[in-house]
């Protein structure tokens, strides 16, 4: 029987250069989708997938991420005194359960992978998630519960992957397929981090949520430096990818790379339609918006 997935890891060490000066004191991870932070999506997602602890990797001025998920006694007791029952409610909702994270630190930005193995003594030797902060992803499932209930059958590792124009993929990590495991899922022959154009082995790629086996710390031990002199995931994945089986799931859903400014946007976007009374406001603006050019010309 496989090992539960009990554990998941989010690195949330990195500087959000992409949006300075906006993330010069506030952490990219607490930038808003509409009314809550990018982390609290994330955070959402795992926990909807069973997940019971959350280990945070994180740096210089991040101690906000850790304010977020605690107690905020003098905002509870204002909403108290003022019978705000609903906003109460939501935040009590929202805050993870006592002892069920933990946040390490990653001293030095030497990329992805070795900001993983910082988490390996609190997740020690079981297979756990990694979701990437800056990918927010919807879908009526829990993107990483679509993946466990593969896992669960399969065992070994698993990727999400996402279908990108054949033209992009040179932009992205992607990964080669071999055995269909169903319609969504299949096993990993190999993976390439930003093929040269036209050389893409298929047009699916790495979202940024994992399911890895406790053996790939081994790997990320030996502190070898790959692109751009970081320590990369990718490569510890494929030496791990030479002993153990590794599969991808084309979740049900839609991702968003909130890293970039367009893929913060769109998802701010998204996300607002939803909601029956934002969208009632929004949907005449950026109808009045898009037309507006048209009709100046």
């Amino acid at each position: 029987m496989n090992k539960p997935i009990r554990k998941a890891v989010l690195p949330v060490a990195g500087l959000g250069t992409r949006f300075l000066p906006a993330t010069k004191a506030v952490p990219k991870e607490m930038l808003t989708i509409v009314d809550r932070p990018i982390i609290q999506y994330v955070v959402d997602e795992a926990r909807a997938a069973g997940i019971e602890h959350i280990v945070f990797v994180t740096g210089r001025n991040k101690t906000v991420i850790a304010d977020h998920f605690d107690r905020a006694y003098e905002l509870e007791e204002t909403l108290k005194r003022r019978h705000k029952d609903e906003a109460l409610e939501l935040l009590e909702k929202l805050r993870p359960n006592a002892g069920s994270t933990s946040f390490t630190r990653q001293q030095e930005p030497l990329g992805l992978g070795h900001a993983i193995w910082c988490a390996r003594d609190i997740i020690g030797r079981e297979p756990f998630a990694v979701l990437l902060p800056d990918v927010i992803i919807k879908s009526q499932q829990s993107c990483l519960k679509q993946m466990v209930d593969i896992y669960n059958e399969q065992g070994g590792n698993v990727i999400a992957v996402e279908e990108v124009p054949e033209d992009q993929t040179y932009k992205y990590g992607i990964v080669e397929l071999g055995e269909k495991i169903n319609d969504r899922a299949s096993k990993i022959t190999g993976m390439v981090e930003k093929p040269e154009p036209g050389t893409a082995p298929s047009n699916l790629m790495i979202t940024g949520r994992y399911i890895l086996q406790p053996e790939i710390f081994d790997l990320l031990s030996r502190m070898e430096k790959g692109a751009g002199g970081e320590i990369q995931l990718t490569d510890s994945m494929l030496s791990l990818m030479d002993d153990q089986q590794f599969a991808s799931l084309r979740f049900e859903g839609h991702s968003y790379d909130c890293g970039s400014k367009a893929g913060f946007l769109t998802a701010n976007v998204a996300y607002a339609l939803e909601d029956d009374n934002l969208a009632r406001e929004l949907v005449p603006i950026l109808n009045q918006m898009i037309n507006q050019p048209a009709a100046a010309e």
